[in-house]
């Protein structure tokens, strides 16, 4: 494994398998240099097949990551042994031979498990799906008490890198008045920057989850680590995985 490769912080059980991938330690050259995961950004093929092979082999996995098509929804895709058929934001299981994943380039990866290490899932929340539930429909799609739930916040943008208009703050601050203090006044009139980690950490706690780790990344300013779709566009996409062994 990457000696940069992230894994998370938090009380875990044993059987529970985390890692998030950083833009090191890959084959992809040019603006895709050099782990790209990701097959829809216009980077070669045979560079990300390679990638997405050197992954499972430095994980041990026994099988291919669920790869999804992501479209900043809610729907948690249930893995049981077959690919992911249908867009999705999220994934969640009980079966050790599935590997719940999302990329990401800004957006904020989260992770979940249960206490007694039965459950997974990993949930893409860019603003657009903090907004729509993601976070609670993965909540509820584990099937456990809340009370039994971790929960971990992977390399998303800082809240200093992510200016964004009124109309996103609103789409928050509207429906609940505490969002307003994940938003501080941005560079012109109606900008503002704003928190991912504070917007979900919020959500997870309305949800009723108490363990709540990580945060802290900024995938915008630490440029030789992370890929950035806000700083450079035209970009690889780095992958959270999560798995019971």
């Amino acid at each position: 494994m990457s000696a940069d490769w992230i894994t998370p912080d938090w009380p875990a059980p044993k059987r529970v398998h985390a890692v998030s991938t950083t833009r090191s330690g890959g084959v992809s050259a040019g603006v895709y240099a050099s782990l790209n995961l990701g097959q829809h950004v216009g980077d070669d093929m045979i560079a990300v097949t390679e990638n997405r092979r050197c992954l499972v082999t430095a994980l041990k996995l026994q099988a291919e990551p669920r790869w999804m098509q992501q479209v900043h929804g809610m729907r948690v895709a249930k893995l049981a042994g077959k690919p992911v058929d249908a867009p999705a934001d999220a994934a969640a299981t009980d079966l050790p031979a599935e590997c719940c994943v999302v990329m990401t380039a800004d957006c904020l990866p989260v992770l979940f498990c249960d206490r007694a290490g039965t459950r997974v899932a990993a949930a893409h929340a860019g603003w657009r799906g903090l907004a729509s539930g993601v976070l609670e429909a993965t909540v509820k799609a584990m099937g456990v008490p809340q009370s039994e739930i971790l929960a971990w916040m992977g390399p998303a943008i800082g809240p200093k890198a992510y200016e964004v208009g009124d109309e996103v703050r609103q789409e928050f601050a509207g429906r609940d008045s505490k969002a307003a203090v994940a938003f501080s006044p941005g560079l012109a009139q109606g900008k503002w920057w704003c928190d991912l980690y504070a917007l979900a950490r919020q959500r997870l706690e309305t949800a009723g989850i108490r363990q709540i780790y990580g945060g802290g990344f900024c995938t915008y300013t630490e440029k030789e680590r992370f890929f950035s779709f806000r700083r450079d566009g035209q970009c690889g996409r780095m992958a959270t995985l999560i798995w019971l062994a």
